[in-house]
């Protein structure tokens, strides 16, 4: 008999995505998250560095974080892990107290990550203007490939054309099939000549010992005492902030990417639970990782949880299971990913001379500002925050300058009649008392604002000023045509917002 659509059966069915059923995806994102995990060990490594801690605490982290933000995270695809940013604001904590520390100022930013991502905090991503965004994507693309200098700085000669070759076959393979991802042929090829034929370079090995069991959950080492949370809360927050700017900024560049929708209120807070989580196994936190991300979705093609979840789980099987191998894969081949990865995430377009010549001054300006932020801090949310703020010096001083003043005065000459026309805020405001003529207007002015409206306590202590200069001449003053906010706003705060 045929399954009714109504049985248990048939609705877990219709539960199941689609692509639990395609093969081809099953390939991609099994494959996406092999080539993943083999660059985030490198990453890792190097972050603990950064942070002064051991290898394995930073891929704990990786493996942790890239585990349950798989689970409880809003956007699907996107690569979570140890990263730069947050070992740079918790290096200064491990290097005075002492990895205990270091490991509850984790546990704290993820409980602070859940409460913000509660209160709504995703929501202020709509004030990131496109103009930002532009200057992060090609901030980052830039950082990406600054980081892989130093492994192409004073090493042997035989590290040179491995990479060159490594990019050739980046470029070149995917012509002949896209069935498997290029980055991970490269790398398996570039490691298959180097061990066969001997070649002395850099590779994985060198960058630290892996580790050769899974983590262990624990609480931190340190007195549970009010000295102890005032010590690791600056840090817990500075943390818990930089990981939400990285991790919101990534989501949405994958939401473009892909032409997807995501929920930046739930990453906010898985983002915070997969610290927590990552936290008590004893590693040292994180959050979305721009460029291991764009290796999973741009290159690898991945749109699913699975290469994320798949990411995480492959770090640690290669780590414990295939150590001795992967510490052999040459620094030239991860280093051929991330260049390739850097120059696929630079908006080329942004920079063309046409682009520059249609663009208006303010909106380059933003990007430059938020370009040159990021590369000089090394740190992304800062670009983001600066370059949002310039955006909005600019926006606000162009739209001052869109408030005109007019004046008509009556036949008979007893009335004069002010048409205010824009957007009356902070800005705009503080010109628009200097446009009345106080002294020579005759008896009864009317202000009329029909075409302004009132933002703010500024432009209605603005109109105050006005009625009081032309009171203090025994004039009186109508104010007309205010919409339903205005008049609102101007109702409540008229009068009181100068102390007599």
């Amino acid at each position: 008999m045929p399954t009714s659509p109504w049985t248990p059966t048939a609705r877990l069915r219709g539960l199941k995505p689609e692509w639990l059923n395609n093969p081809k995806v099953w390939r991609t994102e099994i494959l996406a998250g092999l080539v993943v995990a083999l660059a985030l060990i490198p990453e890792a490594i190097s972050f603990s560095i950064i942070a002064g801690v051991d290898p394995a605490v930073g891929l704990f982290a990786s493996f942790t974080m890239a585990v349950v933000i798989s689970v409880v995270g809003g956007r699907r695809a996107m690569i979570s892990a140890a990263t730069g940013a947050v070992a740079l604001v918790i290096a200064p904590l491990n290097r005075e107290y002492g990895l205990g520390h270091l490991i509850a100022a984790v546990i704290l930013a993820g409980i602070i990550q859940i409460v913000l991502g509660s209160l709504g905090v995703a929501k202020l991503m709509r004030f990131v203007p496109r103009s930002v965004m532009v200057g992060f994507v090609n901030a980052l693309a830039i950082l990406i490939f600054m980081t892989q200098v130093p492994e192409m700085y004073d090493v042997p000669w035989a590290v040179y054309p491995l990479l060159v070759g490594g990019l050739a076959l980046m470029v070149f393979f995917p012509r002949v099939t896209k069935a498997v991802p290029a980055p991970l042929v490269s790398i398996v090829i570039l490691t298959a000549i180097t061990v066969a034929a001997g070649i002395a370079v850099p590779t994985v090995g060198d960058k630290g010992e892996l580790p050769s069991s899974l983590p262990v959950p624990g609480l931190p080492d340190v007195p549970f005492t009010l000295d102890t949370l005032t010590t690791i809360a600056p840090y817990a927050f500075a943390m818990a902030l930089v990981g939400l700017m990285e991790s919101l900024m990534t989501a949405k560049l994958v939401d473009d990417i892909t032409d997807t929708r995501s929920s930046k209120t739930r990453e906010s807070i898985g983002q915070g639970i997969a610290n927590i989580v990552t936290g008590f196994f004893g590693g040292m936190g994180g959050c979305a990782m721009i460029g291991q991300t764009m290796i999973n979705v741009k290159v690898s093609g991945a749109r699913t949880r699975l290469s994320t979840f798949l990411a995480g789980a492959f770090l640690m099987v290669l780590c414990i299971v295939f150590g001795p191998v992967v510490s052999d894969i040459p620094m030239a081949a991860l280093v051929a990913v991330m260049v390739m990865v850097s120059f696929a995430t630079f908006d080329w377009h942004s920079i063309a001379p046409k682009t520059l010549k249609r663009m208006p001054a303010g909106e380059l300006a933003v990007m430059a500002v938020t370009v040159v932020m990021v590369v000089a801090t090394d740190n992304l949310a800062i670009g983001v925050v600066v370059g949002s703020v310039t955006a909005m010096i600019i926006f606000a001083k162009r739209v001052a300058h869109l408030a005109r003043v007019s004046a008509v005065i009556d036949p008979d000459g007893t009335t004069v009649v002010y048409s205010v026309t824009g957007e009356l805020f902070f800005a705009s405001s503080n010109d628009l008392v200097g446009q009345f003529d106080y002294a020579d207007d005759p008896d009864r002015i009317v202000i009329d604002l029909s075409a302004a409206h009132i933002w703010d306590a500024s432009s209605v202590a603005a109109l105050d000023a006005i009625e009081t200069k032309y009171g203090q001449r025994g004039k009186t003053v109508e104010i007309i045509g205010l919409n339903d906010p205005s008049a609102d706003l101007h109702g409540k705060l008229s009068g009181e917002l100068t102390s007599h």
